[in-house]
């Protein structure tokens, strides 16, 4: 019986730790290929922000034709000059919701806060989760809270 496994994907974390590390950018055809190889993806949400561009529009339309449901927020540019734009609510809620009827749960992201979600999927659910992210750009906390940590680098990054 195959796997059965949810995938969350942090878009502008993934993004800009690919950028800083590699200057390079995620593969995310290669990504879904190792991931979907022998298991059932159940679900797959890639969380965006929205700045109405057409290149945006464009690489979100390919994620949707990878498999990803993608989740976009309205971009916000402050009175400081500062921009918000956090999934990480969201991303928490997500993975809850679909954590219980899933073998294995992947999250892309590097954002230490989300060793706390990863800690409480691993103690209420029996599911294995998988954390990708930049090694020296991932929170340890994180890293640490996974039942498995795979590198963002080579095969994955876009050449």
């Amino acid at each position: 019986m195959k796997q059965k496994v949810s995938v969350f994907v942090d878009v502008q974390n993934v993004y800009y730790t690919v950028k800083e590390a590699f200057n390079e950018n995620f593969d995310y055809n290669k990504f879904w290929a190792k991931i979907s190889d022998g298991r059932q993806i159940i679900k797959a949400i890639a969380y965006a922000i929205d700045r109405n561009d057409p290149k945006q529009r464009q690489f979100q339309n390919i994620l949707k034709a990878i498999g990803f449901e993608v989740k976009l927020k309205p971009f916000i540019q402050r009175q400081d000059g500062s921009a918000k734009g956090d999934w990480d609510v969201g991303i928490t809620i997500d993975v809850l919701e679909y954590a219980k009827n899933s073998d294995v749960v992947i999250l892309v992201s590097g954002d230490g806060d989300f060793d706390l979600l990863v800690r409480k999927i691993k103690s209420d659910y029996d599911s294995i989760v998988e954390v990708y992210g930049v090694e020296k750009l991932t929170a340890g906390a994180l890293i640490h809270a996974a039942d498995i940590f795979v590198p963002i680098e080579g095969e994955l990054l876009l050449k």
